[in-house]
């Protein structure tokens, strides 16, 4: 079965969705899409039908039913009618992105590959891809292919040229324990009391994403604030996820029913504190300080001597904001390299300050300056 997903006329009104923080629109996604403004979106995650081609039921060895996916939504005539289906969304998703924004597919091996073949002949440039490991797979019940244990996430800017685009890198690292995040993430299937369930104690969407695997996504490739549009809303993951993180959202939902229990969904979510999602400052986006604001605001005095970890090492500090080491004078960061006998040298990170607890880190003072700018 093939159901028409025409995307609305030139002639079309455009539809402001900006004035509501959270919405589902009903209705066809390349239609809805084609409503909104152009280059008003700073994020996509889509999670389209993966056309999983299963023909009949799929049961286990002992004849038992597995309810895996079979609905209408899922199925297509051809790979050349998916193969429609998908650039006519994706079309309508980059239309509505801004230059800077980026977008996420997630697919199995099914479809990916079709995906990402379309989106580099649409002008997308890939980033990466993402594996996600499952914790939790379902097991291959006839023991005639391997267990498929993952899913790929393709991660696009809009173009080739594509400058700006989000990737808090730094706050990444940070929570990964100071190393470098990685393209492959272990996180479990949605089971238990994140399963959407109906009255009849069955879950209300077959392929429901866990919210540990939108929260990654959004947190890695967005800010708060930011607009986040999801084309196959379903029960609602990443609008969930997106209000509790302080981002705007809409998505677009043909099935009423999935859109209903999505609403309920999002309407009951908490945002975080704003102090719990503040942007994480880069060193590059910190206002600059100079060494010598140090002493023009009192925090150090000339004629103080500056020690390294171990104070093995001392330098004195003079009243034009060099420091000298035996008789040589300079910046923080040329003395400490001399004192080090090393090519370069970060002084704030290398040279402390006497205090009556200790030695304290230079870049702790600049730390203080730069958080009264902020408050200013």
């Amino acid at each position: 079965m093939v159901v028409s997903r025409r995307g609305a006329s030139a002639k079309a009104p455009r539809t402001n969705f900006e004035s509501a923080s959270h919405s589902i629109i009903v209705g066809d996604c390349v239609a809805e899409m084609s409503k909104l403004k152009p280059g008003s979106v700073d994020l996509v995650f889509a999670d389209p039908p993966y056309n999983l081609q299963l023909k009949g039921d799929l049961k286990r060895p002992d004849e038992s039913h597995v309810d895996a996916v079979n609905d209408d939504w899922d199925k297509f005539d051809s790979f050349s009618a998916y193969d429609d289906f998908t650039r006519a969304w994706l079309l309508a998703a980059r239309a509505a992105m801004k230059p800077s924004a980026t977008i996420w597919v997630i697919g199995s091996y099914h479809n990916i590959f079709r995906v990402g073949a379309i989106m580099q002949d649409l002008g997308f440039w890939l980033l990466n891809d993402i594996v996600w490991r499952k914790t939790n797979p379902m097991p291959n019940f006839r023991g005639r292919r391997f267990t498929n244990a993952h899913e790929t996430m393709i991660w696009a800017a809009r173009d080739e040229k594509a400058k700006g685009y989000t990737f808090n890198y730094e706050a990444l690292k940070a929570a990964n324990e100071d190393v470098q995040a990685r393209s492959d993430w272990l996180i479990p299937l949605c089971t238990g009391e994140e399963r959407l369930k109906g009255a009849d104690g069955k879950k209300v969407h077959p392929t429901q994403k866990p919210e540990g695997l939108l929260a990654r996504v959004l947190l890695s490739s967005s800010k708060p604030g930011d607009l986040v549009i999801d084309p196959f809303n379903g029960t609602g993951t990443t609008g969930a996820v997106a209000k509790r993180l302080g981002r705007s959202y809409i998505g677009f939902e043909r099935d009423k029913t999935y859109a209903k229990a999505a609403e309920a969904r999002i309407a009951a979510v908490e945002p975080l504190p704003e102090e719990s999602l503040a942007p994480f400052m880069t060193a590059r986006e910190a206002p600059r300080v100079a060494f010598s604001e140090l002493i023009e605001r009192g925090m150090i005095m000339p004629g103080t001597k500056l020690f390294d970890a171990k104070k093995k090492l001392g330098a004195l500090v003079r009243a034009d904001g060099a420091i000298m080491f035996g008789d040589k004078v300079g910046s923080i960061h040329r003395i400490g390299a001399v004192a080090q006998g090393a090519q370069a040298c970060n002084g704030w990170t290398f040279w402390h300050v006497e205090t009556n607890k200790g030695l304290k880190l230079i870049d702790e003072l600049r730390a203080e300056i730069r958080a009264g700018m902020a408050a200013e």
